[in-house]
């Protein structure tokens, strides 16, 4: 998507609205930029914002990342696709990446404002991540769990069944990342309950890095830096 230079500069001043979209899952999504990177919003949550996305731009930082086994990652929840973009522009590492997204709309968004800008190989599959992390045999050393409608994780992807899930999927030694939200009080209160009591049962080893508004939990603490 080809932008003016001066709609890029005044961005850094304000933000620039540059299209509105609906879907069956997202009746409000709103494609923007700000500070010279596109942004995707819902009315109650941010979804992308290419490398300032800090939940994973900073969650990336602290993980031994360069010592995963291979270059296998699943992306489970797309937004404009600030996860594939951070892991090769900021990261500067070549991953093959299968991409889970279930909304059409949300997946034309990122094709046309992020995606047409990467080198590395991104397999799209547009369905549930919890049918395709059921049905999937294959092993990945970096799973990104990201998969929110506006600002809630839907109650599937937080049971420890799609958990147990998750840990079939990883390769040995491979790292998993789920971001959760903790940006109010009851976020938090969530978030720890979720963690304790449940991330915790199928990772003992977990830990958690604290990002702003959000949590990313992490299955081994020994991937961290």
């Amino acid at each position: 998507m080809h932008i003016p230079a001066w709609k890029r500069y005044l961005s850094y001043l304000v933000e620039i609205h540059l299209e509105s979209a609906s879907s069956e899952y997202n009746p409000h999504l709103y494609v923007s930029m700000r500070r010279g990177r596109y942004q995707l919003s819902t009315a109650h949550a941010v979804y992308s914002f290419e490398d300032l996305y800090t939940n994973f731009a900073r969650a990336f930082e602290q993980c031994k990342l360069k010592e995963l086994p291979g270059r296998e990652a699943l992306v489970l929840g797309l937004g404009l696709g600030s996860i594939p973009y951070i892991l090769e522009k900021k990261q500067g590492m070549d991953f093959h990446v299968t991409a889970v997204e279930i909304d059409e709309v949300v997946i034309d968004l990122a094709y046309r404002y992020t995606l047409a800008d990467l080198q590395s190989p991104i397999d799209m599959v547009c369905t549930d991540a919890e049918i395709f992390v059921s049905s999937t045999y294959q092993k990945y050393d970096l799973i990104c769990m990201d998969v929110f409608l506006d600002d809630q994780i839907p109650g599937p992807f937080q049971q420890i069944e799609f958990l147990e899930q998750l840990s079939e999927l990883l390769a040995p030694g491979g790292l998993l990342l789920f971001n959760v939200l903790a940006l109010r009080i009851s976020d938090r209160r969530r978030a720890e309950r979720f963690f304790s009591q449940v991330f915790k049962a199928v990772f003992p080893q977990g830990t958690f890095v604290e990002v702003e508004f959000n949590w990313v939990l992490v299955n081994d603490q020994t991937m961290l830096r």
